[in-house]
């Protein structure tokens, strides 16, 4: 053989041995992905086969399949769509799922291994057994009341968040985020209208496919001082300790004072702690914090749940919705030293101070359930496709700490003050023992303030059934009184709704 044939038969030989490689690793490492991808046509036949199981509320089912009588047999369909969107999300044929549709994908498709029972009978029936159940622990009532209260607001807010949760347990009674989307086009077979449809709804200013309950974080104003009044108790400052106040304070090193939201509040040179929180004393709690210090500050709140990143809302084990983490921010000099003004502003929930709505509804039921904060679940039961067998119930358990009963109690006779006597009064329910927090935190120079509520609502004998946090984005002046008035329409429904206790 010639130098020339011999050349072309090494080369043949080199292209046979890297496609046999090739094949091999696809066969062996990229089956999985291939036969799994959303552009297989032949995958997303074979998973519209089965019917997905329902993620159901209080005995409704607010995501269902339906049969089409086409190529994919299954549609799934979202019948109280914005009402739920945030919670439930959506699973579309090429898009990628979300919400519950996501967490739980795989237990209602029916292929997960908690399932394997049914698809082995399948395998001798020729059925195809339907996807398991998902039930959550949301009131209907109160879900839909805040979604009502919400995009009904008084004082012409578009944008803001509500959460509920049972201080007991953790169980979310009511999770909504303004604005809202439909889900239904998004589930759409036509791939082109709900690509449309996504595309729509990405590019909105308003972020309508954003989970502000959860995900977004806002300065929280006052509401913050709830966990400054806290480490004050801790520290030897009761309720009934005179504190500096006075109608402005300027911190050390500040460019400007800080003063109260009207000339009428705490112009007294010294409150009560308790009078502070009631009349909601910006210059008292500057001082306040101040005089405790960064490092106690962001300590308590870090008790509280501030800097956690690893926190999701589903079940009670891993996996769930994501939550942001809540941030006190950076309180130093660049020499590392405190920053005094920062300081201050801090200790009113201003400067670089974030929190998610969850974290305010988290620090208004630990102070409702004695300092014993637990873990948020929205994941009550999952039941197999015939509803014979459940395979996990939450069982409730306690997240953390932050107070003990003595400073719980402490923080919820004033909270109780609040709406009795402060800021919080539009949040008062027949009947119901109410407590809570208002907020109202600057969002810039020239845009309106947000309003915030947190708070909570004892039955009869003095037992938690409800907490809530309410924010309203840019609501501007009367924003924290109506956010307070909405919180305490929410906790009414949820107490009426046996579904949310």
């Amino acid at each position: 053989m010639n130098a020339p044939l011999r050349r072309v038969g090494v080369v043949v030989m080199i292209l046979f041995g890297l496609l046999f490689a090739n094949l091999n690793w696809i066969q062996a490492y990229k089956a999985d992905e291939y036969r799994n991808s959303d552009y297989n046509g032949r995958v997303q036949v074979a998973e519209y086969e089965r019917k997905r199981g329902n993620i159901e509320v209080g005995g409704t089912a607010y995501a269902i399949s339906k049969e089409t009588g086409g190529k994919l047999r299954f549609l799934r369909t979202y019948p109280k769509g914005e009402v739920y969107a945030h919670v439930l999300g959506y699973k579309p044929v090429n898009l990628g799922e979300t919400g519950i549709e996501r967490t739980e994908n795989d237990f209602l498709a029916g292929t997960s291994d908690q399932l394997i029972g049914n698809r082995v009978k399948d395998m001798f029936t020729g059925e195809e057994t339907g996807g398991g159940n998902v039930l959550l622990t949301l009131s209907k009532r109160a879900q839909e009341t805040a979604y009502r209260q919400l995009t009904d607001n008084q004082v012409g807010a578009s944008k803001g968040a509500a959460i509920a949760i049972d201080p007991r347990t953790g169980a979310v009674q009511a999770l909504v985020s303004m604005p809202s989307f439909d889900p239904n086009p998004l589930a759409s077979h036509d791939t082109t209208a709900a690509q449309t449809a996504y595309n729509k709804l990405d590019k909105d200013p308003n972020r309508p496919l954003a989970n502000r309950a959860l995900a977004e974080t806002l300065p929280p104003g006052s509401t913050f001082k709830i966990v400054v009044a806290a480490a004050a108790l801790e520290n030897g400052i009761g309720q009934q300790t005179s504190i500096p106040a006075g109608s402005s304070y300027t911190a050390p090193g500040a460019g400007k004072p800080i003063k109260n939201a009207a000339p009428s509040i705490c112009p007294e040179p010294q409150v009560t702690l308790r009078e502070a929180v009631t009349e909601s004393c910006n210059t008292g709690f500057a001082q306040l914090g101040v005089r405790l210090g960064a490092d106690t500050i962001k300590e308590k709140a870090r008790q509280f749940g501030f800097e956690q990143e690893d926190l999701t809302v589903g079940q009670l084990g891993e996996g769930g919705l994501p939550v942001a983490a809540s941030r006190t921010g950076d309180i130093q000099n660049p020499d590392g030293s405190t920053d005094q003004a920062a300081l201050a502003q801090s200790s009113i929930g201003q400067n670089n101070v974030r929190m998610t709505p969850l974290q305010g509804a988290l620090i208004a039921a630990s102070v409702a359930n004695g300092g014993s904060q637990m873990r948020p679940y929205l994941v009550r039961q999952l039941l197999a496709p015939d509803r014979t067998t459940s395979y996990y119930t939450a069982k409730p358990r306690e997240l953390r700490r932050p107070v003990s009963g003595q400073v719980a109690g402490d923080l919820r006779d004033m909270m109780l003050n609040v709406v009795k006597e402060g800021t919080g009064r539009k949040a008062a329910i027949d009947g119901y023992t109410v407590g809570g927090k208002t907020g109202t935190a600057q969002s810039g120079p020239d845009t309106p303030d947000h309003g915030w509520f947190i708070g909570f609502a004892l039955d009869r004998n003095g037992t938690p059934v409800s907490a809530v946090c309410v924010e309203l984005e840019r609501a501007g002046s009367g924003g924290s009184a109506e956010a307070a008035r909405i919180a305490g329409r929410i906790m009414a429904a949820a107490i009426a709704d046996a579904g949310g206790r």
